[in-house]
């Protein structure tokens, strides 16, 4: 708690410096605001820029930027100047030497469509800039170099909070409670991390980061939201773009986004089909202290993915304010994962006892389809509008794994069957409505009902005989009723949003092979409260607070859930209970004219934490069985800070830097039972308390090289994590990017290095009192990609994005 205190006060100091600073530098400045449209609709115009230069030297002297109304409001000192109204595909609007002694508003101005231009500009939008709501930052992916011929969670790497681990695990400022939606829903994936892997990076618009959510958001989550939006074109007529991958190791991928608009539908689609190998090593040396021995393993893994990912769409204009969109999403993968493990055994004197040799086969495949609709009716006040959405989606998992055992001493092929088939059917309703109070103020309101059905159908054979241990069938059952309402406003030069959601939860949990069942009813409310404060007018301080929720699912309380091998084993908890979470931020935000810096500092209280736990739970022969689970541990007290600086010290260079601190305090312990070697029942405790820093850092950078040639490079550093039984050591990476625009502008070549030191390894030390373990894994080894995109009739225009958020694109945004 002491780093958050120290963090905000020197934030505080900084804002009233600067502030102070720029008052006494400046003195005093007159208010410029107005709004732009497009002439002959009057939609509003996004980020069009108005410019006030100097008549004599035609410098620019003072600038301002539209929102997503089309109005602007910035500071300027009285003067005569000419006024320049720009937006991208529209003819400029200049007046010339006007005098502006007093706050002054230049009224509505309308800009004319450029037809010459939009006839002849077809490349890819340049925005990349960062937006700052009352309740999230939306990065528009643009033209991020990194990403040519990955995936979502290639996007999601190169995201400033937003780290992406070896194993493909996604956090939020160090925190792995982290919901992840796709076009505000859940994903209605088994394995989310998975599924994130089939999407290709060219089908995302943008990503919303929801570090502390609103009541509009679903509760669950306790370290933030992630909302992935994908691209839907609004541009008239045909247009689209594709996209052919090659890569070493194999990364073979071709990729389209096509759409046609015309006054009354517009139809669009998203497809692409990859082949990748992925192939990777570990090597696992291990220390038993109970029954004292050793055994060091190495494994050489070679993962090959098969996947198409595909989705179909149409908006149908019903009339000029009522919109109805359907779209049905398809995805198919898969996998054939092939391990080769050596493990050498010792006796406790480190002396060689026996070689073992095995082979794990996994075969899997995963199907998804999805049916999504939504109704938007806007009325005749702009922002005023009643929505309806249903979801509804289908997923099978189905997966084989053969295990092909033999050691030196009896020279016998064992061998392990496991099968591992998941169904789960979600269905989603959903509606909302937006009322704009005044100038400033708006109202919503809204009901969420989210219903999963989820069976494991799970199988273990050893040597052809069933092994009732593991064999199992699990019904997971959960329907949540969610209510909300907020209200926002602003007064002067502080905004506030305050909200509050109910949620009511029925989990049934349904082992039928063992009888065990569980149910879970329970009821909350979650309060959320936002508060912005405009120091000047490019810096603010904002305050917020959010309740948050994370209730444990899948492979966390299936008892039975997973067999790897005969001496480790995972298995779920259907005791684990939801953790709370109470999230507190603080951040700051200033702009200048080539610098952007946010910064932020953060308190997560939870209640009920759990954690994975490895400890021993029998004896196989003279093995120790090592078992790992999920228990509840107690509370966890998260702090730290995080700050990010956008900077452009010369048109042809950006330089854009993150850096996360955070504190992790734990207050906990476990016990547990097992039979050791001599049939007597051992009972321990583990002390999981626990104190630790750490911190990440990331550093981008891009340069436009003679030629027109873009290079990009990104450094990555996440600092040494720690819990009570393992550390996991420092990792460091870099990827390297260049690009081409070729045939008038209308292609797009891309060379990526992924890892260019082939340095992305998990390096894990294990300590407990019956083990200790050291473990090295790279699950990904570097990867040299070579892309083309093609464009055609895609038009390098912000209006359409504008119009589409202005037409009910994001229900959360809040006026002023």
């Amino acid at each position: 708690m002491k780093t958050i205190k120290f963090f905000l006060t020197l934030t505080l100091l900084l804002g009233t410096f600067l502030n102070y600073s720029q008052q006494r530098s400046e003195g005093k400045k007159i208010k410029i605001t107005g709004k732009i449209v497009e002439k002959g609709t009057n939609q509003p115009l996004e980020y069009c820029s108005i410019v006030l230069m100097n008549p004599a030297s035609n410098k620019t002297v003072a600038e301002g930027i539209t929102d997503n109304k089309g109005e602007y409001a910035f500071d300027a000192f009285p003067g005569t100047y000419t006024v320049k109204f720009e937006f991208i595909s529209f003819k400029p609007l200049v007046i010339q030497n006007k005098t502006i002694t007093e706050s002054t508003n230049l009224g509505i101005t309308a800009l004319e469509n450029d037809a010459t231009q939009l006839q002849e500009v077809v490349v890819r939008s340049e925005k990349t800039t960062v937006d700052i709501k009352l309740d999230k930052k939306v990065y528009n992916v643009g033209k991020d170099l990194m990403v040519k011929g990955g995936s979502v969670s290639d996007v999601l790497d190169n995201i400033p909070s937003v780290a992406v681990s070896v194993e493909g695990t996604i956090s939020l400022r160090g925190n792995e409670n982290v919901k992840i939606l796709i076009d505000g829903k859940p994903s209605s994936a088994i394995n989310i991390n998975d599924a994130l892997r089939q999407i290709p990076a060219d089908a995302i618009d943008k990503v919303e980061v929801i570090t502390n959510p609103s009541a509009r958001y679903d509760s669950e989550g306790g370290g933030g939201i992630l909302n992935i939006v994908l691209k839907k074109g609004k541009t008239n007529g045909l247009n689209g773009s594709i996209l052919a991958t090659g890569a070493y190791p194999a990364n073979q991928g071709l990729s389209a986004n096509l759409n046609f608009k015309s006054d009354h539908f517009n139809i669009f689609t998203n497809q692409g089909y990859a082949y990748k190998s992925n192939p990777g090593t570990m090597i696992n040396n291990t220390q038993y202290l109970t029954t004292p021995s050793f055994i060091e393993e190495s494994r050489d893994m070679q993962r090959i993915n098969k996947g198409y990912n595909g989705s179909f769409g149409i908006d149908w204009f019903l009339d000029k304010s009522t919109t109805w969109t359907n779209i049905v999403n398809y995805r198919r993968s898969v996998n054939n994962n092939e391990e080769k493990v050596t493990a050498n055994n010792y006796d406790g004197n480190h002396l060689f006892t026996f070689l073992r040799n095995r082979d794990n086969l996994d075969n899997s495949s995963s199907e998804n389809i999805e049916y999504t609709t939504n109704v938007t009716k806007n009325f005749k006040k702009q922002g005023h509008k009643l929505t309806f959405d249903g979801a509804f989606s289908l997923n099978n998992d189905k997966g084989l794994t053969t295990i092909s055992d033999i050691t030196s001493i009896s020279n016998v092929v064992n061998i392990d069957d496991s099968r591992n088939n998941q169904k789960q059917t979600r269905n989603l309703l959903q509606s909302d409505y937006v009322l704009p109070i005044g100038k400033n103020g708006q109202f919503e309101a809204g009901y969420r009902g989210s219903f999963i059905n989820q069976t494991t159908d799970y199988g273990v054979k050893n040597n052809g005989i069933v092994n009732t241990n593991f064999t199992n069938f699990l019904e997971y059952k959960e329907k949540i009723n969610a209510l909300y309402s907020q209200f926002g406003t602003k007064i002067n030069k502080i905004s506030m949003l305050y909200g509050m959601r109910y949620e009511d939860t029925n989990i049934d949990i349904n082992q039928i092979t063992s009888g065990i069942y569980k149910n879970k009813k329970y009821n909350n409310f979650f309060p959320s409260v936002f508060l912005t404060y405009e120091l000047t007018e490019k810096s603010n301080i904002s305050l917020n607070y959010s309740k948050r929720i994370n209730r444990p699912r899948g492979r966390e309380i299936n008892p039975f859930s997973s067999y790897s091998s005969s001496i480790n084993v995972f298995k779920g908890n259907p005791d684990l209970d939801p953790s709370r979470t109470d999230s507190f931020d603080f951040g700051y935000l200033r702009k200048w004219n080539k610098v952007t810096f946010n910064a932020s500092a953060y308190y997560n209280y939870t209640k009920n934490a759990s954690q994975m736990v490895r400890y021993v739970d029998g004896m196989s022969g003279s093995t120790p069985v090592t078992l790992t689970s999920f228990v509840n541990i107690g509370s966890e007290i998260r702090e730290g800070f995080e700050f990010t600086v956008n900077y452009t010290p010369y048109k042809w260079w950006k330089l854009n830097t993150n850096f996360n601190f955070f504190k992790d305090d734990v207050n906990g312990a476990y016990t547990y039972t097992y039979t050791d070697n001599n049939n007597l029942l051992v009972t321990k405790t583990q002390d999981l308390t626990k104190s630790a820093n750490s911190w990440s850092s990331r550093l981008t950078s891009k340069i436009t090289l003679p030629s027109k040639i873009d290079w990009q490079t990104n450094v990555t550093y996440n600092g040494p994590q720690y819990n009570a039984q393992s550390t996991t050591k420092g990792i460091f990476a870099m990827n390297l990017a260049f690009s081409k625009d070729v045939l008038k502008d209308k292609g797009t070549l891309a060379l990526n290095v992924n890892d260019v030191f082939n340095s992305r390894k998990r390096r894990m030390d294990t300590f407990t009192d019956d083990i200790i373990n050291n473990s090295i894994m790279q699950f990904r080894k570097r990867q040299i990609t070579l892309s083309f995109t093609y464009r055609f009739n895609k038009q390098k225009s912000e209006k359409e994005k504008s119009k589409r958020d202005n037409e009910g694109g994001d229900s959360g945004d809040f006026p002023g």
